[in-house]
């Protein structure tokens, strides 16, 4: 299948990967189906060379690498989509499954959280619900006299 079939996916209002860089991989699938279950390649593998891509800047290339790492075969994504009968269906569907998982790959890590300790009010509060839990149950006791 020619690389530039389809649109560009569109990752972040920044980053846009071009259909160019795209290679797609078609196949049946598996599965029930009916009569044309063995004419129909509506399995669609998406295959994008993340390492070698040339709108991936530095930093995202090197957070993209770290993050996906256990999913790059040779610095390639692939994602396969299957689970609709049609084939474009399942075109864009791997489609907005790369835009998301590059998407997640290349956000900024959060910043550390600060630690904090408890308010006063917070505390009293805490030990008054306590202390209501405990005179809820006192009062379901027996009486004692």
């Amino acid at each position: 299948m020619r690389a530039s079939d389809g649109p560009d996916v569109r990752v972040t209002s920044a980053l846009v990967i071009p259909a160019a860089e795209l290679s797609w991989r078609f196949s049946r699938s598996s599965g029930p189906g009916g009569q044309g279950v063995n004419t129909a390649d509506s399995r669609v593998e998406l295959m994008w060379d993340a390492a070698g891509s040339a709108v991936l800047s530095p930093v995202q290339r090197e957070r993209l690498v770290d993050r996906l790492g256990a999913r790059l075969i040779d610095g390639v994504l692939t994602i396969a989509a299957s689970e609709h009968r049609a084939q474009l269906r399942n075109r864009d569907a791997a489609r907005e499954r790369l835009a998301a998982i590059v998407a997640d790959a290349v956000r900024p890590p959060a910043p550390p959280r600060r630690a904090t300790k408890p308010t006063r009010g917070s505390k009293e509060r805490r030990l008054q619900a306590k202390q209501r839990r405990t005179d809820v149950k006192r009062m379901r006791r027996r009486p004692t006299d």
